[in-house]
């Protein structure tokens, strides 16, 4: 019984490394060489069909050349003899003195439901032809054969294509099969295209809806993060809910809509400490209150009743100190994690693109510049609340102040996706007193390069301490 084990081992151990060996010498120019002329010497048995497959284009293939090299000695009774004859069959100067072995019917068995007849096909097919196409409908099928099969190139041109075909429809698909197959750098691509498409592409599609709540939690967390202000950030977030629970929704309902849903809930105790919406604190968690100023936006999350009474409190009490100090951010520590974030999507048929900000009293102009076909700028400029257009209807119920200079330490970013990979810029952190006048009231201009479009700037500030 010990020499049959003994010998069951050692015949292993040589199957793997034959197959090591196998692949390790196949010649290059063979794994892309069209179909074989000659007849077939293996039939492959998967999925109800039997697939006729040629010995040099199946080595491409740990999977099925694992299944070939164990069917070959299997049917031997010394199968190590037989496996040191394939090895020399494989090399350049024997490859066409050396006949086919045997012909070898092999069997294996697939439970992926993403593994169709068609998706196998694709994958089979790429054993012979150089680099055949996999569209981006067919790809998980065809990754999911290609793991099984072992078969890497095809792997990571199926990664390839799924990192250059991210869209609102295929994002959730695309991240959760990086998270099964560990593929970090498609879960990084996922994350990244996510942290400038959340607000200003996914927000305001249905396929919102389908976004896991672990992606959505790190793009929450990430200081790359696009937003046109916090409360669109909120905003967004409050419609991801709503989607959770309604199911049947099969468009992007009224921003009303969804207050008046939230607000039907009984007023004993907020959304946020129910049962059901204590799993998803951990993502509110991530938002930045303290950045919606606006009276009117308070007090609508006031009504709802989706936050505990606490966080609301304390941010009106933040407020009011900013305020009563000339606009001191005493609460806020920590630019990165906690400034207020504004943004500017500059799309190609802009030369400029700029939009007004009002907080604690002081307006801000946030612009964009397309100076020629490659280069922009950004910056932001203190601007006198006298200088506003429809200031009397926009910023009626806005504080203005009078302080002639305004500390701040801020932050311009800008991302672009350039052939698959995403450039970024920024001014990094910069510390400057604004004034009224020309020479102090424009910050530094973020200066740059780039065939990239469009652009994702971002603005993040804090009003340092006087």
């Amino acid at each position: 019984m010990d020499e049959f084990k003994r010998h069951f081992i050692r015949s292993g151990q040589e199957i793997r490394l034959c197959i090591s060996q196998i692949q390790k010498n196949f010649p290059e120019n063979l794994k892309n060489k069209a179909i074989q002329s000659g007849e077939a010497g293996v039939i492959l048995e998967c999925l109800g069909f039997r697939w006729e497959l040629h010995q040099p284009q199946l080595f491409q293939s740990k999977t099925l050349t694992k299944l070939y090299v164990m069917a070959l000695a299997r049917g031997n009774a010394n199968p190590e003899k037989e496996l040191e004859k394939l090895l020399p069959a494989q090399l350049p100067g024997k490859m066409k003195e050396q006949r086919p072995i045997k012909k070898m019917i092999i069997s294996l068995k697939i439970n992926d439901p993403l593994v169709t007849e068609a998706a196998f096909a694709v994958a089979l097919k790429n054993l012979y032809l150089r680099e055949v196409k996999v569209s981006v409908d067919d790809v998980l099928g065809v990754l999911a054969a290609a793991h099984i099969l072992q078969f890497r190139s095809l792997f990571q041109r199926c990664v390839t294509t799924m990192m250059n075909g991210l869209t609102p429809g295929t994002i959730k698909n695309f991240y959760l099969a990086g998270c099964k197959y560990k593929e970090e750098p498609l879960t990084t691509a996922c994350e990244k295209w996510m942290e400038t498409n959340l607000v200003p592409l996914v927000g305001t599609q249905i396929h919102l809806r389908k976004i896991p709540q672990e992606l959505l939690h790190k793009v929450l967390r990430s200081p790359r993060l696009f937003t046109f202000s916090e409360f669109h950030l909120l905003k967004t977030l409050l419609l991801w809910v709503y989607l959770q629970l309604n199911n049947k929704a099969q468009t992007i309902p009224m921003y009303e809509t969804v207050l008046s849903f939230f607000s039907s809930f009984p007023k004993k105790c907020c959304f946020l400490d129910r049962d059901v919406g204590q799993n998803w604190m951990p993502l509110f968690l991530c938002l930045r209150l303290h950045g919606i100023t606006k009276g009117k936006d308070l007090e609508e999350l006031r009504h709802i009743n989706f936050f505990p009474e606490s966080w609301l409190v304390q941010v009106i009490a933040n407020h009011y100190h900013a305020l009563e100090n000339g606009g001191d951010m005493a609460h806020v520590k920590d630019l990165t994690t906690q400034g207020v974030r504004f943004g500017l999507l500059f799309n190609q048929e802009y030369t400029t693109h700029s939009k007004v900000i009002a907080i604690y009293g002081f307006f801000f102009e946030i612009k964009g510049i397309k100076h020629d076909t490659t280069s922009y700028s950004f910056h932001m400029q203190r601007i006198r609340h006298t200088d506003l257009e429809f200031a009397s209807s926009v910023y009626e119920h806005s504080p203005i102040s009078l302080r002639a200079e305004r500390l701040v330490t801020y932050e311009i970013r800008a991302q672009t996706l350039v052939d698959g990979k995403w450039q970024e810029f920024t001014t990094n952190q910069i510390k400057q007193k604004f004034g009224l006048v020309k020479s102090s009231c424009k910050s530094h201009a973020l200066k740059i390069q780039t065939v990239g479009i469009p652009i994702y700037a971002s603005f993040s500030f804090v009003f340092s301490l006087s």
